[in-house]
């Protein structure tokens, strides 16, 4: 290839990620270009489409299908086939989940639960604004009459009270922008993005949040504005003021609340962590630790790699080595539509197919059920012999595995049919992730294949030693070339690395939550300790206990949380049940897992209470008494 010009690297995340461009028609891919012209079977690539001026994408999009109709409707029915295009905006891709062929963008279900969570947050944080200033709202009743008796009306107290309410509002905005600068890093990392923001964007967003911040001081401030603002001066300056059973009823609701949300992310959490811990340790029915994968990048690579293959094994760090064009938990683009012998191409299956070597079945240590696997010794296994998977047995109604040996599988092209023989079936195993269920899968032996990736099986626990002796290996072959290498259990977890960043940032804002829940429900018990203490010395002087001075003052609030987790509860269910479906293989929602969330909150909420509580129940009664 020659260099014919050098694009900017752009500073922002795109779908399209590449240092080189390169064309089909040059180098060594004319022959791959030429031997792909069927549009009717390329499902491999993006057509990028530049409209002109004022073009409507939609009118466009509607053609299609006569397009296909005319050009490609008797290849698609000969193939069993059918194929719909559809366009999408370039902005559009990031959040579209297309994925295949394309770098991993954006999720709109993440943005929506990390979205939800952060409005959920300031919810509680809004709840305890209103519950404290209704607690406190003895200490402020004087101040309250004073100035209605001096003239002050409604509506002027109202906006003091809201203004005040605000002015928190944008204070606690400054503090929320310096945290968000000082943390981002720390973001980036959980999360695996990077934030940029342009211009702008942040005129936007600064305007955005400084109306946020209204929102909130209005929210948070409003009913405490109201409350306030509606004592009757006489009673107020008569000292007859006292919390209102509704005002009581209020806040309970509202710590009510607070802890369902609370309650409802830690069962999330949980319910994640179980998920992520099955995805680690559930058998994917194929040998993946002590795996080495080397890519095979260039055709010298692939060239010297018999030769690489014998040395490798004559090292005794190597207890098994094979190739293959992919191998489990990788993107696998190639699939064809096949149908069992006495049936026709309108009855077809879809079949995922890996290409690979005499070895490469052994060294992913995959179970036998039936036949035999791939041998040297069986000229005719090259390109005509297939070794499936018990699904692929199953759906294509070819009886036991064993019964399934001998009978071929076919598919039609260019008019012609083309039969695979089967000669061995091997246990379903995991060749995509646990999002997919298995499905019907057949290895073909194809020994000039120009294999993408070399597999090899480290004999014994010191993998180091059988990286150095492939590592020497390789650069006596490739004396010009890097040598690569990842491990199959790492390449195989990272297809769970989306909900990985998301279980570390549910927990974060799970941590920050139940805080605020927590300092909400502190402040409370303190007023609720000051308004009692007078009841609480009398008890005391009648022979009352610290114990049950505890009990007392901390079993309403551990009420409130009960009725909490009797709400959250379905609400948590119905909610990971649906995040699990992302999971072909997931675990299930088990009573432990409310039976542990329950103790957590319980012992979060008694810890909370508990400090006021039992200062509460030491303090000397003279001192509460004295004034009596």
């Amino acid at each position: 290839f020659r260099v014919t010009g050098v694009f900017a690297q752009p500073e922002a995340p795109s779908h399209i990620e590449a240092n080189f461009f390169l064309s089909f028609r040059g180098g060594n891919m004319d022959g791959f270009a030429n031997d792909s012209p069927s549009l009717a079977n390329n499902n491999m690539f993006n057509t990028y489409v530049m409209l002109k001026e004022g073009a409507n994408a939609k009118a466009l999009e509607q053609k299609f299908p006569s397009f296909i109709q005319r050009h490609l409707s008797e290849q698609l029915k000969q193939m069993g086939k059918q194929r719909k295009y559809l366009i999408m905006p370039i902005a559009d891709v990031h959040l579209s989940g297309v994925g295949k062929g394309m770098s991993a963008g954006g999720s709109k279900t993440t943005l929506f639960i990390l979205g939800s969570i952060a409005i959920l947050t300031l919810l509680i944080a809004c709840i305890n604004f209103m519950n404290l200033s209704t607690a406190n709202s003895a200490k402020r009743a004087t101040e309250v009459g004073i100035r209605k008796v001096l003239g002050a009306e409604k509506g002027s107290l109202l906006w003091q009270f809201l203004g005040e309410s605000m002015v928190m509002a944008f204070v606690a905005l400054l503090f929320a922008a310096l945290l968000t600068f000082l943390l981002l890093p720390v973001f980036e990392k959980v999360s695996g993005k990077t934030i940029l923001i342009s211009g702008g964007q942040k005129i936007i967003l600064a305007g955005f949040f400084l109306l946020l911040a209204f929102i909130t001081g209005l929210l948070a401030g409003s009913y405490p504005a109201l409350y306030l603002s509606s004592f009757r001066p006489i009673k107020v300056l008569k000292g007859k003021f006292s919390n209102s059973l509704a005002a009581i009823s209020l806040r309970k609701g509202l710590v009510v609340f607070q802890f369902v949300i609370s309650i409802v992310l830690i069962i999330a959490s949980v319910v994640i962590a179980n998920q992520m811990n099955y995805l680690r340790l559930k058998d994917l029915g194929f040998a993946k630790d002590q795996q080495i994968i080397i890519p095979l990048r260039t055709d010298n690579a692939k060239n010297s790699m018999a030769a690489f293959r014998n040395e490798a094994m004559a090292q005794s760090g190597i207890k098994a080595l094979g190739a293959g064009m992919s191998y489990p938990g990788i993107f696998h683009p190639q699939d064809w539509l096949m149908y069992s012998q006495g049936q026709t191409m309108n009855d077809s299956k879809r079949m995922i197919i890996n290409m690979v070597d005499d070895n490469f079945l052994q060294t992913l240590g995959v179970k036998l059920v039936a036949g035999r696997t791939f041998s040297k010794d069986f000229p005719a296994d090259t390109l005509t012999r297939f070794v499936v998977n018990e699904e692929a047995v199953k759906k294509f109604g070819l009886g036991s595995p064993q019964e399934a040996i001998g009978k071929w599988l076919a598919f039609d092209w260019d008019g012609q049919q083309r039969q695979f023989t089967i000669v061995g079936v091997v246990k379903n195993f995991h060749f995509k992730d646990l999002h997919e269920e298995i499905e019907p899968l057949a290895f073909r032996y194809y020994p000039d294949a120009g294999f993408n990736y070399l597999v090899a099986q480290a004999g014994g626990k010191d993998v180091k030693q059988a990286l150095t002796g492939l590592e020497a290996t390789w650069k006596k072959l490739n004396p010009n070339e890097p040598f690569e290498y990842s491990f199959l259990d790492q390449d195989f977890q990272k297809n769970y690395d989306k909900e990985e960043r998301q279980a570390n940032l549910i927990n974060y804002f799970t941590i920050v939550a139940i805080i605020i829940s927590c300092l909400g429900l502190f402040g409370l018990a303190t007023f609720t300790a000051e308004q009692r203490t007078k009841e609480i010395g009398i008890r005391k002087v009648l022979g009352a206990s610290v114990y049950g001075v505890v009990a007392l003052l901390s079993k309403d609030f551990l009420k409130l949380v009960l009725v909490a987790i009797v709400i959250a509860s379905p609400l948590a269910w119905w909610g990971m049940n649906k995040w699990l479906q992302n999971f072909a293989y997931q675990t299930s929602i088990g009573w432990q897992v409310f039976a542990i969330t329950t103790f957590i909150a319980m012992i979060i909420a008694f810890a909370t209470i508990s400090f006021q509580a039992i200062k509460a129940a030491i303090a000397n009664p003279v001192k509460s008494l004295r004034t009596e």
